[in-house]
């Protein structure tokens, strides 16, 4: 019996010998080609807080302008509360607001405004601050 156990233990030995020599240059081979650098998951890891402040700037540059001031003043809404709102609001609703604001500004900016009258740009503005009131409120 002990003589068995000696040859097994000797086998177990030289079959499993070439598995620990080969697994140290593996890992070697392996941290040196990683898929994603740590600035690349840096910025990944960043890029969602960019694009969400981003937003909320293009947001508030539209609700800051003096036309919508106007408007949210003869809707008897208070600017503070709507800028209180832009933050509370989900990434998705931000973003699709975001986007409507950024097309009027560049509506705007092109001298495509002429077809906006400010009757309409008072409907979009108050149309935004009951989605940003709803969604507040729904919290």
């Amino acid at each position: 019996m002990n003589v068995c156990s000696k040859w097994c233990g000797r086998a177990l030995i030289v079959l499993l010998l070439p598995c620990f020599a080969v697994t140290p240059s593996r890992m070697q081979a392996q941290s040196n080609q990683h898929v994603l650098s740590l600035q690349e998951l840096s910025k990944d890891a960043a890029r969602p807080a960019e694009t969400r402040q981003a937003n909320e700037t293009a947001l508030r540059q539209l609700f800051s302008s003096e036309q919508a001031q106007h408007a949210l003043r003869s809707a008897g809404i208070d600017y503070g509360k709507v800028d209180k709102a832009v933050g509370q609001l989900s990434d998705a609703d931000l973003s699709k607001l975001a986007e409507r604001s950024r097309q009027a500004q560049n509506n705007f900016s092109a001298g495509r405004a002429g077809s906006l009258t400010d009757r309409d740009l008072l409907i979009i503005i108050i149309i935004a601050v009951l989605v940003i009131a709803l969604i507040a409120i729904l919290r």
